[in-house]
């Protein structure tokens, strides 16, 4: 008996070695095709997003390849149509641009001049000392200055921003080529999955709820998502109205935009927003009023409504989802940041209905709602015999 347990123990140990080196791999390959891996992810969400409108189409008896692509058209021609409503407000604020970099850089200045010397500077002085200091003690000469060197030109940066920008535009246009294909294939794909994951009865049945859920949980999520930013937009329009800033609709449309992006979101926001007052009013009453009137409303909406409505939808545990947003923030960049909430959603999910990731499960939820389905064991006969022994 005592051999047997040592065995198991040996067994579990190299399992779990074995599991810890294909979860590195699996982290390792996908930051190294995170230009493939991205657009696939991007199009499968959308597809699950965008299932009940084609499927509601469907009823109306039209065909499911006619109904993706009536989908897909109007989603692009909404965001079109956002764009073009909102082009006069974003040319003139491209064409203000050199005047407000040269009044911020003017405002920098009074704000440096009138504290006295900036912290900055001190801690250059001290670098410099400390390095003088190593090159006497070591004896070696000290380096001579190298001489000033010219900053990246503005056009080679202009077109490093451009190289992005069509890097973005090409990841979306990818994504929503997918997310046609899937929509347009229906339950193809979801046949094949379960032809190749479930081999017996119970595990297609398990594998057919982890689906579903999986399904619920996408929607939910990007409903929730989508609404509450879309009513943070149309409120921060208002309050950015009434306190006079210029181009209210644009820098309304620009903050819901970057509040889709769970938690780090609304420092860019309020990065944003203080940059612009500061270039309007010139004044720290003003720039306060329109900082208060943000964080006021994205507390209300995006932090008490949203987290409200997002734990009617899923249990998450919130710690979990900080630490997986900045995970995937880490692996992919802003799309990681935009990602990593669902991703880890989608994890929960598969750990609550397999046993053997019960821990991951209740790690990952927060136990407010009691009642978790009960996870049956899809282990091996030889694994759940050894077990048992």
């Amino acid at each position: 008996m005592s051999e047997t347990i040592a065995a198991l123990r040996r067994a579990r140990r190299a399992e779990a070695a074995l599991i810890t080196l294909a979860v590195l791999a699996s982290v390792a390959a996908a930051k190294l095709a995170q230009d493939f891996v991205l657009p696939v992810v991007l199009g499968i969400f959308g597809a699950y997003a965008l299932r009940p409108i084609v499927n509601a189409l469907r009823s109306l008896r039209i065909p499911e390849g006619a109904a993706a692509v009536l989908v897909i058209v109007a989603l692009v021609g909404l965001l079109a149509g956002g764009v073009y409503a909102l082009r006069d407000q974003a040319t003139s604020a491209l064409a203000d641009l050199p005047s407000a970099a040269h009044t911020l850089r003017v405002r920098l200045r009074e704000l440096a001049s009138s504290g006295g010397r900036s912290p900055i500077v001190h801690v250059k002085e001290a670098a410099a000392e400390l390095k003088k200091a190593a090159t006497e003690v070591s004896g070696e000469p000290a380096p001579a200055t190298p001489p000033p060197t010219a900053g990246p030109d503005l056009v080679d940066r202009l077109a490093t921003n451009g190289i992005n920008a069509l890097g973005v535009l090409s990841t979306i246009g990818v994504a929503l080529t997918i997310t046609l294909f899937l929509l347009a294939s229906g339950d193809t794909f979801r046949r094949k999955l379960l032809h190749v994951a479930a081999h017996s009865l119970a595990e297609r049945r398990i594998t057919v709820q982890i689906l579903d859920e999986i399904d619920h949980q996408i929607q939910r999520y990007l409903l929730v998502m989508t609404v509450t930013n879309v009513a943070l937009g149309f409120a921060l329009w208002g309050a950015f109205a009434a306190l006079g800033v210029e181009r209210p609709a644009l820098w309304a449309a620009i903050s819901a935009v970057l509040h889709f992006i769970p938690y780090v979101g609304i420092v860019f926001v309020l990065a944003v927003m203080g940059t612009v007052a500061m270039l309007q009013f010139g004044t720290l009453a003003m720039v306060a009023a329109v900082l208060g009137a943000t964080a006021v409303l994205a507390a209300i909406i995006g932090l008490f409504l949203q987290n409200w409505l997002q734990g009617r939808a899923s249990n998450m545990n919130p710690v979990a989802v900080f630490v997986a947003v900045l995970f995937f923030g880490w692996l992919w960049g802003g799309w990681g940041l935009l990602l990593g909430a669902p991703l880890i959603a989608i994890v929960r999910s598969i750990a609550s209905r397999i046993q053997a990731l019960e821990p991951l499960h209740e790690f990952l939820s927060d136990g407010s709602r009691p009642g978790r389905p009960v996870a049956p064991d899809l282990a091996t006969p030889a694994r759940r015999q050894a077990t048992t022994a």
